[in-house]
């Protein structure tokens, strides 16, 4: 089974990379910067902004200036293979690039894959977004699992993550 997401520290193109600011943050989280960006229109209705702000910032600890772009298949794949090797899409790709004093990264979610991902998983759309975005932002402070350990670790905060949001343990399956 290959990793729900990878970590990947390089940048990639910002078409439309207008920051907007997210206020003062919620429930005592940390300060969001979030730009949303959609390569195909038809997903925006899957992902509203409010709702894609609150899942990241429940998964950030420190203020954090962060692009979602959601891609099709093509993209997905264009972007796996060429910074990571890999010649197919995957569900979530995390592009991080400082962590101190702010989270700076970018987090690309592949729309097909999510939505083939979910119906597999019998979740929710919004259910699996969310969850990969939590995991994407986890990874984007520097979470990983590459070793059982790390693993654990990443895969307990997240449950917690998103039991706090209102969704299922997404390991529990």
């Amino acid at each position: 089974m290959k990793p729900l997401a990878q970590r990947v520290r390089r940048p990639i193109p910002q078409e439309d990379a207008g920051r907007l600011g997210s206020g003062p943050a919620l429930g005592g989280r940390p300060e969001l910067s979030l730009s949303l960006q959609f390569a195909d229109a038809r997903h925006r209705a899957e992902l509203p902004r409010h709702k894609v702000a609150r899942w990241i910032r429940a998964a950030l600890e420190s203020p954090g200036e962060i692009t979602v772009r959601i891609v099709g298949a093509e993209e997905g794949q264009a972007l796996n293979r060429d910074y990571r090797a890999k010649d197919y899409a995957t569900n979530v790709l995390t592009f991080d690039y400082t962590h101190e004093p702010a989270i700076s990264a970018d987090l690309v979610l592949c729309a097909p894959v999510i939505a083939r991902e979910a119906a597999e998983l019998g979740v929710t759309l919004q259910a699996h977004y969310a969850h990969m975005l939590v995991h994407g932002t986890l990874h984007a402070q520097g979470f990983d699992h590459e070793d059982d350990e790390e693993a654990r670790v990443m895969e307990a905060r997240e449950t917690t993550l998103m039991r706090s949001l209102g969704f299922a343990d997404p390991y529990s399956k």
